[in-house]
């Protein structure tokens, strides 16, 4: 790594380290501004107000939507309302990766939305890959204490050199800290931001067992109020590019004391898996895994087979999504 690199991995340690814990301050930009559409023609819909954008899937095709420019550490935010009713098979996804530049060994952080059967609610998925391993994934799975297809709410991703956090209405509800132990399995690359709309019936409801059905299509996932706040990287130079006037008071730095207490209070209540309880997939708890005994007596009570003695139950399986690329075991 030359010391350009280097400069510049220290110059973003320092624009988001050194910030306070409100994010509510941070610029909302034009769509435009930071986004393109990805795939999905007129299923990628712009308002003219330049605000917001809706991504249809249809029976035709999904949708979605890339930013302009690869980020190294930043603050990444969107206000998202779901779509209502059936919603079995549907994901939709608000994630970063660099799949597209590092095919064998990218990095991923997600945000992925399962939908579910009429009178049955919508979860909520996070994943971390860094350096291809995909080989062990790390998805936590949460239900919400509201319905995220009768309004917007706000889901933002932190991440710097030592820690990723995922926030719900600026709630943190997980915090992933880099380990020695976890190698180059923390994400260090520079990574776009990417929302996506589409058909996982073969994994996403009960395992399949509920499917996409377009009798209830266009389903229609809503985004506004954008949130990019972060140093573009030159994707040939690597090459830090950052708006120094932009002020970073408004980045938070970490999970303060009372954020701590609400995230906890959250996993208590809300938290339906975790890979690192997952006595099926994994003997031994992954390294990095801090265990809770609190989270880990109530997804054995939850779900005794997955978090208690292991043995595998017919039906539960490992599927690859390819939304995001990510890993989700399906209930």
């Amino acid at each position: 790594m030359g010391a350009s690199q280097m400069g510049f991995l220290f110059f973003c340690s320092i624009l988001f380290l050194s910030a306070s814990a409100s994010s509510r301050n941070l610029p909302i930009i034009a769509f435009d501004e930071g986004y393109t559409p990805l795939f999905g023609d007129n299923n990628v819909f712009v308002h003219k107000d330049g605000k917001s954008v809706h991504l249809s899937l249809d029976e035709r095709t999904g949708s979605g939507f890339v930013s302009h420019d690869l980020y190294l550490h930043g603050f990444f935010s969107a206000s998202i309302k779901l779509p209502a009713d059936y919603t079995a098979g549907v994901v939709v996804a608000f994630y970063m990766s660099n799949g597209d530049m590092y095919e064998k060994n990218h990095d991923e952080i997600d945000f992925e939305f399962l939908g579910n059967i009429r009178g049955k609610d919508w979860r909520i998925q996070t994943n971390v890959y860094g350096n291809g391993s995909t080989s062990i994934g790390r998805e936590e799975r949460f239900g919400l204490w509201f319905d995220p297809a009768e309004d917007f709410h706000q889901y933002s991703i932190l991440w710097t050199d030592s820690r990723i956090i995922f926030y719900v209405d600026n709630i943190p509800i997980r915090e992933v800290t880099q380990t020695e132990s976890m190698g180059g399995d923390f994400p260090s690359k520079p990574m776009t931001l990417y929302a996506t709309i589409w058909d996982a019936s073969d994994w996403a409801t009960n395992g399949g067992k509920y499917r996409v059905n377009y009798k209830y299509a266009p389903y229609v996932a809503k985004f506004s109020d954008f949130v990019l706040h972060g140093c573009a990287v030159d994707p040939i130079e690597h090459v830090a590019n950052c708006d120094t006037a932009q002020s970073s008071e408004s980045v938070p730095s970490g999970v303060t004391p009372v954020q701590r207490l609400k995230m906890e209070s959250f996993r208590k209540k809300h938290m339906t898996y975790s890979y690192c309880y997952d006595k099926i997939r994994y003997k031994a708890p992954p390294s990095e895994c801090a265990i809770n005994p609190r989270e880990a007596d109530r997804l054995r009570r939850f779900d005794p087979v997955t978090f208690g003695s292991g043995r595998h139950r017919h039906g539960k399986r490992h599927h690859p999504s390819r939304g995001s690329q990510t890993e989700a075991v399906s209930f």
